[in-house]
């Protein structure tokens, strides 16, 4: 059953991913930090939320090269 969708774009994703990896050092692929991505857009609703954060199978140097441009 699916109750609602949220869509973000790259650039919410690139800063997810980012934000994760300084506050709480969780290294996650694009795909992993969507369910963040999404809970930041501020359209999940209010309350807590809960984000599943799977999938760290990235390079390292890409990694890096998304988090500098996240950072613009």
């Amino acid at each position: 059953m699916l109750d609602g969708v949220i869509v973000v774009s790259l650039d919410q994703t690139m800063r997810a991913m980012r934000l994760m990896a300084e506050t709480t050092r969780v290294i996650a692929e694009g795909a992993g930090a969507l369910p963040v991505a999404a809970a930041l857009t501020g359209e999940a609703g209010q309350g807590p939320i809960v984000a599943v954060v799977s999938g760290g199978n990235i390079d390292l140097a890409k990694f890096c090269d998304i988090v500098q441009a996240a950072a613009g």
